[in-house]
């Protein structure tokens, strides 16, 4: 069946005009067949003669790839490997020549129609897997403005871009290649690279990705990489490479079908021969028996028991922004014994956040007032520390301009501002001496937590605290818990101290913590946990995380860390939600269980198959019916992975 072979992609882009042209030949002349046989069986009073020769034509024609393949696909592969390497069409093409030997031209003509449907079928079902994947490619941007050396703007392809070209991008317009806006601003939908279905408005020095889509408004943009290392080239290599790597299971079927194929073969004239002398056939019937073995014998529906299976949950995955390099690392992720999480951008949103916040006991204005002076003074501020503080309380404040209050930012000892008579200051624990013992207590306490603390003075004396920290992922938490419902053991692995990594770990409930770990010594972590648990997954995004990620038995790269990251990966959740990759352990798990059904249920019918026609039970026309379809049915039970998975 198709599902026995996939050819190179670079094999595919040579031989394109060919291959189409031999394909819809093929269906020409099964089209052809059809018409034939169905005109032989229906249209009563035709001389038998007639009625022989129509199903003698139907053979040929509909057979047209079938024989190609089998005896073509045989001879080349044979040459390759220096050894005889049959296929599954070889055997079918010998059961027609077989019957027509004998006189059933009807019962061989049959055989092959419903052959090449089925044939036709499983290239229908795995192209449209396929296809699900590769809608993607179609976004792949062609073309830009190019600013050339006279001012003027040039379309030319996006290949010939340079890093430090200026492009101009009109409304509505793809964006070319990843790039910074240098003028005008835009509205850009980032759907193809992030998932996100919200525009995103960006303005100059912003970052673009290239196959995202601009709005209704021009800019132009400065390249930052070649066309080959944009982000959008990356997810289409990760899309290719998906699509050409099998399973192990595949792997392993494809391996073993010529070996099954070549038994097959052996035994064909033994089980003639064992006929008359053994069971009292007639030669005749030995024959036909023998034409009845090799179509029950056959391992079609074997053969398509893994490939369409695992190429439509790699598609289900590909369109929850979820993209495997390859088969083979979506079955492993079923074996799956333990995983270690890189904390900060994986486990955590990767900023500090406002968590808590007191001020010593004063009148609601007097508070009020404070923290307008607090959040006015962090504006002036570029630390994301005062990042995080405006923006959690821009909202309940006013603003204060520039000229009523200078802001004087002194290195190591934090901000200092005069405002109405009154001296400020903004600045870490250990720069004050007197402090109220309320705030001291929340200090301490926040810091137990893993929080960085900040005080407010106002004249030198204390009169706020705030807490911050690098707050879980709102998916991290429900993520960990599948995890070990599941009997997989979770690690959290950090460069900061035991403090800060328990205080995250314990909100997430992670099951070790291992701190202080600089970024050469996580791939040790990794191999160390390899050794004690199996098979080991790392999710990470960064470049620290690059070796940690190479070592995993599978590498899970977050969509928005970097690009090396990315590289090295075997997985990459495009959007850093790790409700996706629970989501792809249990589709792993799905996969598992209906490739194993497709195995047990296909060696069932061929094993009921030959048993019925060795007691006399079976002949040609529903040995075909019975085999093509229990194919059919694998291919349909593995297509089912391209429905969403129940919650």
């Amino acid at each position: 069946m198709a599902s026995h072979r996939l050819a190179s992609s670079q094999a595919v882009t040579k031989s394109k005009k060919i291959t189409f042209n031999h394909e819809k030949l093929a269906q020409q002349l099964f089209y052809l067949g059809l018409f034939l046989y169905l005109v032989a069986l229906i249209v009563p009073g035709l001389p038998q003669i007639i009625r022989d020769s129509a199903y003698l034509i139907v053979t040929f024609t509909a057979g047209y790839h079938v024989m190609i393949e089998g005896f073509g696909d045989t001879i080349k592969q044979t040459q390759i490997k220096h050894r005889f390497t049959p296929n599954i069409h070889i055997l079918m093409t010998l059961a027609a020549v077989g019957a027509i030997l004998i006189g059933n031209f009807s019962e061989a003509a049959l055989l092959i129609l419903i052959f090449a449907a089925a044939h036709f079928l499983e290239e229908y079902a795995e192209g449209k897997s396929k296809r699900e994947i590769t809608k993607l490619m179609n976004l792949n941007p062609t073309e830009a403005r190019r600013c050339q050396a006279n001012g003027e703007w040039q379309l030319v392809p996006v290949g010939q871009l340079k890093i430090g070209d200026h492009v101009r991008v009109l409304n509505g317009d793809q964006i070319p290649t990843d790039g910074q806006i240098s003028a005008g601003q835009a509205v850009i939908n980032e759907a193809a690279i992030t998932g996100e279905s919200m525009p995103k408005t960006k303005t100059v020095n912003d970052e673009v990705f290239g196959g995202t889509i601009n709005g209704n408004q021009s800019f132009t943009m400065v390249v930052t990489k070649d066309s080959q290392d944009t982000v959008f080239a990356k997810i289409l290599q990760l899309v290719q490479q998906s699509q050409s790597d099998l399973s192990q299971t595949a792997t392993k079927i494809k391996r073993i079908e010529p070996i099954y194929v070549k038994i097959v073969l052996a035994l064909f004239p033994i089980f003639i021969l064992l006929g008359p002398l053994a069971w009292g056939w007639t030669w005749s019937t030995s024959l036909y028996r023998g034409m009845v073995f090799l179509i029950a014998a056959s391992p079609c529906a074997l053969a398509a028991s893994a490939v369409p299976a695992t190429l439509a949950a790699i598609s289900n995955l590909a369109k929850r922004e979820v993209l495997f390099k390859g088969g083979s690392y979506l079955t492993n992720l079923n074996e799956l014994k333990a995983i270690a999480f890189d904390k900060t951008g994986t486990l955590t949103v990767g900023q500090p956040a406002v968590t808590d916040y007191q001020f010593v006991a004063a009148t609601t204005e007097q508070t009020a007032a404070w923290l307008t002076i607090l959040t006015n003074m962090e504006r002036q501020s570029n630390h994301p520390l005062a990042t995080a503080i405006v923006s959690h309380f821009n909202q309940q404040v006013t603003t204060i301009s520039a000229e009523e209050m200078t802001v004087v930012n002194q290195v190591g000892q934090g901000l200092t501002a005069d405002y109405q008579g009154q001296h400020y200051q903004i600045a870490k624990p250990s720069m004050f001496v007197t402090v109220p013992r309320e705030l001291q207590q929340a200090q301490q306490a926040w810091s137990q937590a893993g929080k960085t603390v900040i005080y407010f003075a106002e004249n030198s004396q204390v009169v706020a605290a705030v807490g911050l920290m690098d707050v879980p992922n709102q998916q991290a938490a429900a993520a960990i818990g599948y995890f070990q419902r599941q009997g997989i053991t979770t690690t959290m692995i950090t460069g900061d101290d035991l403090k800060t990594g328990q205080a995250i770990a314990q909100q997430l409930n992670i099951d070790q913590v291992v701190a202080n770990v600089l970024p050469a010594d996580k791939a040790a972590v990794v191999s160390d946990q390899q050794a004690k648990y199996g098979l080991v997954a790392m999710v990470g995004d960064g470049i620290n995380d690059a070796p940690a990620l190479v070592k995993a038995d599978i590498g899970v790269a977050m969509g928005d860390g970097t690009d090396v990251a990315m590289d090295v990966a075997d997985v990459v959740l495009m959007q850093n939600d790790l409700s996706k990759l629970s989501y792809a352990h249990r589709m792993s798990r799905r996969l598992s269980k209906i490739v194993w059904q497709n195995i047990v249920f296909s060696m069932l019918i061929v094993l009921l198959l030959v048993t019925l026609n060795l007691i006399g039970r079976m002949d040609l026309t529903i040995g075909v019916l019975a085999h093509e379809g229990s194919t059919l049915l694998v291919i349909l039970n593995g297509l089912r992975l391209l429905l969403p998975l129940r919650k």
